[in-house]
C-alpha cells in the first residue's frame, strides 16, 4: 500500500436564494409613500371640514395674518423713514474721521454720498476693487468713482502721491464708467499729485474740503469745481 494519504474532495453547496428581490423595497416604498399622501389627504380634509364648521376661526386667523402684515409693514416703513432721516442729518467731525478704520472710512464715504441724494451709493472697496471703494449715482444722473485714503494721523499722516492717482487714473472712466473720478483723504496731497489730478481732470478731497462736506455744509458737487454738467434734467437742477 502507498503512504499517500487520500485526498479529500470539497463539496460545494448551493447557495441559497434570497426570497427578497430588489423589486419588493421599491414596492414597500411605494404603499408607504400611498399611505402617507392618504393620511395626510385625510388630515387636510378633516381640517377643511374643521373650519367649515367654524367660521368664526378663520376669520380669526385671516385678522391674525393682515394684523401681523400690518405691523411688518408699518415696521419697515418706520426703518425707512429712520433711516432718511439718520442719513439727511448725518454729520462727521474730523475727530470722529481720524479715529475710524479705512473701511469704515470707505462707509462714512458711502454714506455722505447717500445723504446728499445718492441712493444707489455703495461701498466697492477691497480685494480687486480696482481703485474704486465707493460709486455712486447723483441726482443729477452723473456717476461717481471715488478712491478713499485714510490717514490714521490726520495731515500729519503721509501725503497722498501720484501713484494712487495713476491707479484711479487708469481705471477711474475705462473701467467703471466714471462722469466723476475722486480721490477723497482726510490727509493731504503732494504738489505733484495736485498738477497731476489738474492735468487729467481729477477732483481732489483734501482735510479742509472734507471737513466742509462731512459738515453737511453742501453736497460734494457744490463744493468741488469744474464737475461735469448734469446727465439729465432733475427738480435740483
Amino acid at each position: 500500500m502507498s503512504g499517500r494519504r487520500p485526498v479529500r474532495r470539497t463539496v460545494r453547496r448551493p447557495r441559497r436564494r434570497s426570497g427578497r428581490r430588489g423589486g419588493g423595497s421599491g414596492g414597500e416604498k411605494l404603499v408607504l409613500g400611498v399611505f402617507v399622501a392618504v393620511v395626510a389627504g385625510s388630515m387636510v380634509a378633516g381640517a377643511l371640514r374643521w373650519l367649515a364648521a367654524h367660521p368664526g376661526v378663520v376669520v380669526l386667523l385671516l385678522a391674525a395674518v393682515a394684523g401681523g402684515a400690518g405691523v411688518w409693514a408699518a415696521r419697515r416703513r418706520e426703518r425707512g423713514q429712520w433711516e432718511r432721516a439718520r442719513q439727511r442729518g448725518l454729520r462727521y467731525a474730523m475727530p470722529q474721521i481720524d479715529a475710524l478704520h479705512h473701511r469704515q472710512f470707505e462707509y462714512a464715504v458711502r454714506d455722505l454720498m447717500r445723504r446728499d441724494g445718492c441712493a444707489d451709493a455703495v461701498q466697492v472697496g477691497g480685494a480687486g476693487d480696482n481703485g474704486a471703494d465707493v460709486k455712486a449715482t447723483d441726482p443729477y444722473g452723473r456717476r461717481w468713482v471715488i478712491q478713499c485714503k485714510h490717514r490714521r494721523a490726520g495731515a500729519s499722516g503721509a501725503a497722498v502721491g501720484t501713484p494712487d492717482l495713476h491707479v484711479l487714473n487708469g481705471t477711474g472712466r475705462p473701467v467703471h464708467q466714471g462722469d466723476v473720478v475722486v480721490l477723497v483723504t482726510n490727509g493731504r496731497f503732494t504738489a505733484k499729485a495736485v498738477d497731476f489730478a489738474r492735468s487729467q481732470r481729477l477732483h481732489l478731497v483734501d482735510r479742509a474740503l472734507l471737513a466742509r462736506w462731512a459738515g453737511g455744509s453742501a453736497p460734494l458737487w457744490e463744493l468741488l469745481r469744474a464737475v461735469p454738467p448734469p446727465r439729465r434734467p432733475n427738480a435740483l437742477s
